[in-house]
């Protein structure tokens, strides 16, 4: 049996072989766990796929557009949320280059894979509901790994290895525009690449106009800006990394240091928008080869400052002096994990696992504002304290047995104990008239501190009867304790307070709880995949989990004296509403189909493919009856690829029905169904590729089912939902040297 190596796997999937450059492959001595996923989209990107995302976006969340079981929630133009089969945010582990990242916001806007830019993305894999022990903890959703591309290092003899890439895009819609730069020189040995990118776009325009449309007038027709323009959705973003690698036979050391800027974000559903976010990164790994089998050993260190403000389309005579909120997160973590060769049959991978989270959220006062009444300059007198050095601590061991019984039957069990700690300090409103102290009194008097003892359990089997069929089956209990927000947020007396903490983009207003106990996911999933040797290819990924202690949402409980929650609060089923954080228990249920299947080839037309996915999941709170919210409705891509010579050319029918399956607490809002148009078309010459295409051809007007509410700019109406981009003609260039 021939045993490959999981350490390097996923880095490594995609390293250029350009001027006969060695990746930092090591010779492979251990059976990679990603062979045990069994759903569908445990496959990533290729190489052409990730060249030709990049020139449509400047969001790395949205290169998994498309892939089996995976939407996106709504958010900025660089910082969309992946759900994987209903689950979202913070349910959904994603590491980037290896490191956990978490978002420091309260409305999350700095999500993880917002620290990395598309041109920046080496690989990409997607780990959908059952996901091996080894790689997924803290999180029921699933497990998303997008890493940079790997070190390289010049093959022996050939001398110094010298390369680079440098690459621009324009999108029409928003004016968006940008470049990046790498460029890499390395020895035999020794390996130092630079990484640069940098994105800059305007507010994008809705597609046809209401009438053509059929969307009703009036008050709608007063809710976008002039010409179609949706607010508050402009952003500019920098990025900055640099590698170091060495290698010395079987031993691989990486450093690698990184560096983002965005002075600025729209956040076309929240009612604020980022107005700076810095971050910096350290991140150091080992990995090397002995006779037992393969070591990891991983620490890193991130440092987010945030700060919220409102951008132009937001700003009126109000809010003229703005409403500063400011959050520091430091994140720091390791990571050590072996793969033991038991016997020709058995791997044993074992590893420990921390990360150590320090975040502080506070809103510096503002005002007095003349003219006011003394209760609506609400924002005068001392420093809110949203979240006061709050503390998240995880520490995690795990183990892994996988077996290859025989050729056809290969089997995997993991045991995964992590212990989550959490605690945060006092707190205290802007003043004590707007904010009185029996507002948070009992918030400070209570014992904030809590420990979560969590296990996670994985099954997983596959079945290769022969080379044409594969069936793979699996159970896994997974476990996911609240992140700060959903624990710690308190104000519960005034709207503006809570509504800042929202990190779903519904408009509503959020309060946490401090007695939430972990989220408990237990899964059974399995697919049958047919294959041939032509290309034909269809895998069906049916699923069923069912959460104890689900985190969903409940009106919050009537407080005396509160202006929020109120009797009134309670049953309004109509406008924005105050919310709490309660455990509840849900299922969810659903399917991915996958296809593949070549259709004709000639030498004068080239090679004609058909491809498809086709996604549903069913979500609904079993303590309420209620749906859960944000249920992607059933979904599909369809696209017919041609290639010809240096010729790719692609069309793309996506289809969406209506979103009429909503949550009633949150008065969640309906959408229409809708289909759009997408051509795309690349050449490649030489060292030159060009990438164009078309998005929504015929300038579609529709409204994006997991966008939110449309808080774009000042006048904030109930009841609307964000639409998606109009037309827009892209283009792109790549030049390696």
């Amino acid at each position: 049996m021939q045993l490959k190596r999981i350490t390097l796997c996923v880095a490594l999937a995609f390293a250029p072989s350009a001027f006969a450059a060695e990746s930092a492959e090591l010779p492979d001595v251990v059976v990679t766990a990603e062979k045990l996923n069994p759903l569908p989209s445990n496959t990533g990107l290729d190489k052409r796929e990730l060249q030709r995302l990049r020139t449509t976006t400047s969001d790395t969340a949205r290169l998994l557009d498309g892939q089996p079981g995976v939407s996106l929630y709504g958010a900025g133009g660089v910082s969309s949320l992946p759900v994987i089969h209903g689950m979202a945010d913070d349910r959904v582990r994603v590491k980037v280059d290896g490191m956990d990242l978490i978002s420091a916001c309260a409305n999350h806007m700095n999500s993880p894979l917002s620290y990395i830019d598309p041109a920046n993305v080496g690989s990409v894999k997607v780990f959908a509901g059952i996901t091996p022990v080894s790689i997924g903890g803290d999180s029921i959703g699933g497990t998303i790994q997008v890493d940079s591309a790997a070190a390289e290092f010049a093959r022996a003899g050939e001398g110094t290895l010298l390369k680079g890439q440098a690459g621009a895009f324009y999108r029409s819609n928003n004016g968006a525009q940008g470049g990046n730069l790498s460029a890499t020189i390395a020895g035999e040995n020794l390996s130092m690449r630079y990484t640069g990118s940098t994105a800059t776009a305007k507010n994008y325009t809705a597609g046809a106009d209401f009438k053509a449309a059929g969307v009703s007038t009036g008050t709608l027709a007063n809710v976008y800006l002039a010409g179609n323009e949706v607010g508050s959705t402009q952003y500019k973003s920098t990025n900055h990394a640099l590698d170091f690698g060495f290698r010395h036979e079987n031993h691989l050391f990486e450093l690698k240091l990184g560096q983002q800027s965005i002075p600025y974000q729209g956040f076309v559903n929240q009612r604020m928008d980022m107005l700076k976010n810095d971050s910096q990164q350290i991140n150091l790994n080992y990995t090397g080869q002995f006779a037992w089998g393969a070591l990891q050993a991983r620490a890193y260190n991130e440092h987010t400052q945030h700060y919220m403000n409102f951008l132009d389309a937001k700003t009126s005579a109000m809010s003229v002096a703005g409403m500063p909120m400011n959050t520091d997160g430091k994140n720091s973590g390791f990571l050590i994990k072996g793969d033991v060769i038991l016997s020709e049959r058995d791997v044993l991978r074992v590893g420990v696992e921390s990360q150590r989270y320090r975040m502080s959220d506070w809103w510096a006062p503002v005002g007095p504002i003349s003219g006011m009444m003394p209760m609506m300059n609400m924002m005068t007198g001392g420093t809110f304290q949203n979240i006061n050095n709050g503390q998240r601590d995880r520490l995690a061991v795990f183990g892994e047995w996988e077996a290859r019984w025989t050729p056809q039957w290969l089997s995997q069990l993991g045991l995964r104990s992590e212990s989550v700690k959490m605690d945060t300090g006092t707190v205290q409103g802007y003043n004590t008239i707007a904010y009185p102290a029996a507002s948070y009194a009992a918030f400070n008097a209570a014992n904030r501190a809590s420990t979560d003892n969590n296990i996670d359990i994985t099954a997983l089997s596959r079945y290769t009867p022969d080379e044409r069929k594969t069936f793979e089956f699996g159970f896994a209990q997974k476990t996911r304790s609240p992140n700060l927000y959903e624990r710690f947020a308190w104000s519960t007396n005034n709207f503006m307070a809570m509504s800042m903490n929202n990190w779903v983009g519904d408009g509503n207003a959020y309060v946490g709880n401090l007695n939430l106990k972990p989220e408990v996911a237990r899964t059974l999933s399995g697919s049958a995949s047919w294959h041939d040797d032509n290309g034909f290819e269809v895998k069906v990924a049916p699923y069923y989990t069912h959460v104890q202690n689900y985190i969903d949402a409940a009106r919050c409980p009537v407080v005396a004296g509160s202006a929020t929650c109120t009797a009134v609060n309670m049953t309004a089923t109509t406008g924005f509403v105050n919310l709490q954080m309660v455990n509840q228990s849900a299922r969810l249920y659903g399917a991915d189909i996958s296809a593949h299947q070549p259709i004709a080839e000639a030498s004068g037309y080239g090679s004609v493919a058909l491809k498809g996915v086709l996604n549903y999941v069913n979500g609904k709170n079993l303590t309420t009856g209620d749906n859960l919210y944000h249920m992607m409705p059933l979904n599909a891509k369809l696209a017919v690829e041609q290639k010809l010579n240096n010729w790719t050319n692609v069309v793309e029918a996506q289809l969406v029905s209506a979103h009429s399956t909503v949550q009633a607490v949150r008065n969640e809002l309906q959408s229409g169904g809708y289909s759009l148009l997408n051509l795309r078309s690349s050449y490649e010459w030489k060292q030159v590729r060009f990438d164009a295409g078309i998005d929504n051809l015929f300038n579609r007007f529709y409204v994006d089912p997991l966008g939110g509410s449309y808080l774009g700019q000042r006048t904030m109406v109930p009841g609307i939902g964000v639409p998606g981009m109009g037309r827009s003609i892209n283009a792109g260039v790549t030049v390696k040297f």
